[in-house]
C-alpha cells in the first residue's frame, strides 16, 4: 500500500477545533455565564492550522485520483512511506513488550503481596488461639501458705523463731557486756579520746577563719546644685569602723545641674551593714538628702 493509500485511508479530525469551539459555547449559553473567549491570536492560529489541514487532505485526495488514473508504479515517496510505516509498528512493538513486562512484575508482585498476608492471618490467628487458651485457664494462683499467727486478746503476738543454741550464745554475750569491777583499759581510752578531742580543738583554732565581704556601690545625693561635693565626699569618707574600706569615687551628673557622689567600698559581712552605713551617712543633713546602696 502506497503512503498516500495509507495518509487517505488514515482517520483524521481535522475540524477537532471548530467542534470544540461550538461545544464551548454550547455549555457557556446553558450555564448563563459565558466565559471570556480566546484571544484573537489563539484563534487565528487555530484557524490557519485547521486550514493547512484541509489543504492537506485536499491535496491528498488530488494525489490519489491521479495515482489511480495513472496506474503507474510508486513513487520514490512510498518508500520512504514504507519506512516511515515500519518504523511506527516498530515502535509500537516496542512499547507493547514493555507493557507486557509491566504486567509480568505487576502479577509478581501481587503474588508476592498475597503471600505476605496469608502469613500474617496466619500468626493472627495463632495469636487468637493463644488469647483463648490464657482467658480459659484458671489464673488463680494461690499465694504461700503463712503460718497461723497466735492472737492474745485481739493483739497478734510474734512468734520467737531463734534455737535454743543461739539463745545461749546470746545469753552469754550479755553476761560479758556487764563488767562489775570496772577495768583499766576503759579508763585509758577515755584519756586517749580526751587527748584527741583537744588536738582536734587547736588545730581547728590555728586555722584562719573565713571573713565573708561584700562590695557595695553607694549613691549620695545633694539637695541642690550648690551643694559642695568636695566637702560631701569629705563627710561620707569621715564614716569609720572595723571591717570597713572606702574605694574610688566620681561624680555622676543627674540632671538641671546637680551631679550624685558615686561612691565604693568594701566591708566584712559580720561587721559592717548597710543600714549602718545608710544611718551614718544621712546625719550630715546640710550635704546629703538621699542614699542608695547597690550591692
Amino acid at each position: 500500500m502506497s503512503a498516500v493509500d495509507f495518509l487517505a485511508k488514515e482517520k483524521i479530525w481535522f475540524d477537532k477545533p471548530r467542534y470544540d469551539e461550538a461545544e464551548r459555547r454550547f455549555y457557556e449559553h446553558m450555564n448563563g455565564s459565558p466565559q471570556p473567549t480566546k484571544d484573537a491570536g489563539a484563534n487565528t492560529i487555530l484557524q490557519d492550522i485547521a486550514r493547512a489541514r484541509e489543504n492537506i487532505q485536499k491535496s491528498l485526495a488530488g494525489l490519489k485520483t491521479t495515482l489511480c488514473n495513472r496506474g503507474s508504479a510508486q513513487p520514490p515517496i512510498s518508500q520512504h512511506s514504507q519506512l516511515s510505516t515500519g518504523s511506527s509498528i516498530s515502535s509500537s512493538s516496542a512499547d507493547h513488550g514493555e507493557l507486557v513486562s509491566r504486567i509480568k512484575s505487576l502479577e509478581l508482585e501481587n503474588q508476592s503481596l498475597h503471600k505476605v498476608v496469608e502469613n500474617l492471618r496466619a500468626a493472627l490467628s495463632k495469636l487468637e488461639c493463644r488469647v483463648a487458651v490464657l482467658e480459659k485457664s484458671p489464673a488463680a494462683v494461690s499465694p504461700a501458705s503463712a503460718p497461723p499467727v497466735p492472737y492474745t486478746n485481739g493483739t497478734a503476738v510474734q512468734q520467737k523463731t531463734s534455737t535454743p543454741a543461739k539463745e545461749e550464745e546470746e545469753e552469754e554475750e550479755d553476761d560479758d557486756d556487764i563488767d562489775l569491777f570496772g577495768s583499766d583499759e576503759d579508763e585509758e581510752a577515755d584519756k586517749l579520746k580526751e587527748q584527741r578531742l583537744k588536738e582536734y580543738a587547736e588545730k581547728k583554732a590555728k586555722k584562719p577563719a573565713i571573713i565573708a565581704k561584700s562590695s557595695i556601690l553607694l549613691d549620695v545625693k545633694p539637695w541642690d546644685d550648690e551643694t559642695d561635693m568636695a566637702k560631701l565626699e569629705e563627710c561620707v569618707r569621715s564614716v569609720q569602723a572595723d571591717g570597713l574600706l572606702w574605694g574610688t569615687s566620681k561624680l555622676v551628673p543627674v540632671g538641671y545641674g546637680i551631679k550624685k557622689l558615686q561612691i565604693a567600698c568594701v566591708v566584712e559581712d559580720d561587721k559592717v551593714g548597710t543600714d549602718m552605713l545608710e544611718e551614718e551617712i544621712t546625719k550630715f543633713e546640710d550635704y546629703v538628702s538621699l542614699v542608695q546602696y547597690f550591692c
